[in-house]
This record gives structure tokens, C-alpha cells and sequence, in this order.
């Protein structure tokens, strides 16, 4: 087989492939049409003459004892007696190679080997893709729309494949137009032999807000405000708990930025959701008071993953939010299930002036420590 190389190299150069990957296609690929036109008992191996750019198709023989009962496997052993004509320091263990001829390759075991060729190289362009988009998973891809089906799945061409982006992953009331930009969560990468490679995207889960604060806050881009949980009912609202190392960084106002710059930025990517920043806590009473803002809370009760948070009756419709939507999300945000006990205006008045009586009982003790 005449200048094999040259062909690898096109190949290698017209798919975007390594050399070394397209050869191995190549060997393998002649080896399994030997195998089916030539005699599917015997062993193969192929090699790649560098220097004359040429390719070599072998007959392997293992070498056995004299007495092994192996050698009257004759395509697979051969005796050491007889494998010693051929090269006398050949020892027990080492095989043989027999070059076969690959010019008088009839049609058909030519058109065989095209085809397992053209089989191979596309398996291997798909392996590449799946690596390359493998690698990009939870991360922010963009491409044009190229079609919209009946069922409202949105398709998208990004680079050199199309991925799917299903009705369910779209924000409520989304619209797209043919050949518009879209940009989304590389949800999944999957492949298989009869379809190839498959990916799919999303807009709706929570990493989507994370991805675009990343872009748009350089502080979390660069490490020093740190997105510690995030919540999302797509379209609608998300809440976004945040911490930082530094005291001269205010994670909550950096994120906003300045006269809400940042979050709006985000936000109109979303459909113009509602996002609300707070600063997180490792205390979950005070990390769970601030989650169910802009709600003012009198106290909250941790009992495992359960809280049990009082507000006065004026403040629960804050908390609840418009069809729960608030409570829920404070939830989804710290992992707690979320209990609201109401007190009246009352109650909350007493508790309060229990409290300053309280104060003004101690600092009288105090005051009474320096008196002579």
C-alpha cells in the first residue's frame, strides 16, 4: 500500500486530528479487513514504514517448546526447532512475523477497508468532540439557532456541532428566532454508536446564575467573593448566598455594583428574573433571617435541618412571598425546611418591651458597680 503516510497526513490535516491517532485508525482498520477476507484465524499486526511512507501487513506466530502440544496450532505456534531456520537466537515466548502482500487486495476487501476507514475516522473526530465539550460541562457555550421543532426544542450550532436546547430547560415564556444568539449551561455530553454525540444544553438551572455573575462580577471571577449556594425559579426570582475573605470587600455590594449595574446585567439575560444578594453566614440562625429578606424576622429555632422561624403577622406575607415563592426559594438556598410561626403585633410589642426592661435591669446593675 503505496504512500499510507501521505494519506494519514490529508486525513490528519483536512479532520483536525493527531497523526499518531490516524495511524492507529489505518492499522486497525486493515487488520480487521484482513481479518474478514483473508483468514479470520490468524493473528495480524501492522506497521507504518516512516521513511518509504509505506504500510506493512503481518502474520504473527508465537514460538512454543518442542513438546508443547500448542505447536499443532500451526497459524498460531510454531516450534522452536523450526522458528530457529528462520532466526537462530529466537527463544521460547518470542514471535514471528510473516509479511502478507496487500497489492492483490481484490475490490471488495478494498471498498471493505474504505468503509471501516471512513467508520473509524468519524468515531474518532466524535471521541475529540466529546473530550473537548466533556471539559465545558457546567460552563456558559454559545451558538446560533438553526431550528425550532413543533415540540418547541430549540436546536443550536455551536462551532462544529449541534446541541439541543428542550422545552423544559427554557425560561418560561422564552422566544428564539432563527439564526439568533443564544447562550446557555452546557448541561450534558453523551455518544453512542448509532447517533454519535449528543449535547444538551439548559437555561434554567442554578449554575446558569452562577456562570453569568462570574462573567459580569470580576470578584468572583477572580476568587475573592465566593457564590456559596444559589436558588432559582427560572424567569421569576433567585437568590444568591455570598461570602468573602477580605474586610475591605462588601460581597453583597460588589455583586450589585454600583447603582445596580451588575445584577440588572444579569438579570435582562434572564428574562429580567429578580435576583436578591445576601451575605452568608456559617451561624444558620442568622444565615437563614437574612435568606428570607427583605422579611424582617423576630427569631429563629434550628432543630436539625429544620427551622422554626418567628415573624410578627405584618411580616409573613414578606416572607411567604407572592404564591410562596420567597419561603421557598429562602429554602432551596439553605438547605432548610423552612417553618413559619406568626405572633401577633401585640405579643411582638411585649416581647420587645420585656427585652428593654431586660437592658435597662442590667445596665443598672453596672451603673451600681462604680457608685461609691
Amino acid at each position: 500500500m503505496e504512500k499510507i503516510l501521505d494519506i494519514i497526513e490529508g486525513i490528519s490535516y483536512e479532520k483536525g486530528l493527531p497523526i499518531e491517532s490516524v495511524a492507529e485508525v489505518v492499522k486497525e482498520s486493515v487488520i480487521k479487513v484482513a481479518k474478514q477476507t483473508l483468514d479470520p484465524n490468524i493473528s495480524y499486526d501492522a506497521e507504518i514504514d516512516k521513511k518509504n511512507k509505506t504500510l506493512h501487513l503481518y502474520q504473527v506466530i508465537s514460538v512454543c517448546a518442542d513438546d508443547d502440544n500448542a505447536k499443532e496450532d500451526k497459524e498460531h505456534f510454531i516450534p522452536l526447532c523450526e522458528a530457529r531456520k528462520h532466526d537462530s537466537e529466537i527463544k521460547v515466548g518470542d514471535e514471528l512475523r510473516y509479511e502478507l502482500s496487500l497489492e492483490n487486495m481484490n475490490r471488495s476487501a478494498v471498498n471493505a477497508l474504505f468503509r471501516e476507514l471512513e467508520f473509524k475516522i468519524q468515531r474518532l473526530i466524535e471521541t475529540q468532540l466529546f473530550d473537548k465539550y466533556k471539559a465545558q460541562v457546567g460552563k456558559i457555550v454559545s451558538g446560533s439557532v438553526v431550528r425550532i421543532d413543533d415540540l418547541g426544542n430549540t436546536f443550536v450550532e455551536i462551532d462544529e456541532v449541534r446541541a439541543i436546547l428542550p422545552k423544559k430547560n427554557r425560561i418560561k415564556g422564552e422566544e428564539f428566532r432563527i439564526g439568533q444568539v443564544v447562550g446557555a449551561i452546557l448541561k450534558y455530553v453523551g455518544i453512542d454508536k448509532q447517533n454519535g454525540i449528543s449535547i444538551e444544553l439548559s437555561r434554567t438551572t442554578p449554575k446558569m446564575l452562577e456562570e453569568l455573575l462570574r462573567l459580569e462580577v470580576p470578584e468572583i471571577k477572580d476568587g475573592e467573593v465566593e457564590i456559596v449556594s444559589c436558588a432559582r425559579i427560572p424567569g421569576e426570582r433567585a437568590k444568591v448566598a455570598l461570602k468573602t475573605d477580605s474586610a475591605k470587600i462588601d460581597p453583597v455590594g460588589a455583586t450589585v455594583g454600583v447603582k445596580g449595574v451588575r445584577i440588572n446585567a444579569v438579570s435582562k439575560e434572564l428574562k429580567n428574573e429578580s435576583i436578591d444578594c445576601i451575605e452568608y453566614s456559617s451561624q444558620p440562625e442568622i444565615y437563614i433571617a437574612r435568606a428570607l429578606s427583605p422579611a424582617l424576622i423576630v427569631s429563629v429555632v434550628v432543630e436539625d435541618k429544620r427551622a422554626i422561624v418567628t415573624i410578627s403577622n405584618e411580616q409573613k406575607p414578606k416572607a411567604i412571598g407572592k404564591n410562596g415563592i420567597n419561603v421557598r426559594l429562602a429554602s432551596m438556598l439553605t438547605g432548610y425546611e423552612i417553618e413559619l410561626k406568626e405572633i401577633g403585633t401585640g405579643n411582638l410589642q411585649n416581647s420587645e418591651h420585656i427585652h428593654q426592661e431586660n437592658e435597662k435591669n442590667d445596665l443598672d446593675i453596672l451603673s451600681s458597680l462604680f457608685k461609691g
